[in-house]
């Protein structure tokens, strides 16, 4: 089971994007366990998490992340533009699974 915690601004965009993962890791029967939340809650769950996936909007705060995961084995991942502003859970499935490797 790979838990994996996706982060936006508010949790809105990034709770549609959960949902069409948690769709393409059913078709491929991989269990996936993703949580969507707004970036200030990123500390309440980066001890339950293997990956943290963020929206290309918050490249920013990329530096800030790696401060939360203080050296945790989690898999920081910066969304690609081409699959999130399309939703596309497919592809961003994909790019999971490539980095998690």
């Amino acid at each position: 089971m790979l838990n994996v915690l996706l982060v936006c601004g508010s949790g809105a965009s990034s709770g549609f994007m959960a949902a069409n993962i948690r769709k393409a890791a059913a078709a491929k029967k991989m269990e996936v366990n993703i949580k969507a939340r707004g970036e200030s809650e990123i500390e309440n769950y980066i001890d339950e998490i293997d990956a943290l996936m963020v929206g290309p909007h918050l490249a920013y705060i990329m530096d800030e992340i790696e401060e939360y995961t203080g050296g945790k084995a989690v898999k920081v991942i910066l969304m690609k533009p081409e699959y999130y502003s399309t939703l596309n859970g497919d592809m961003a499935l994909e790019h999971l699974l490539s980095e998690m490797g």
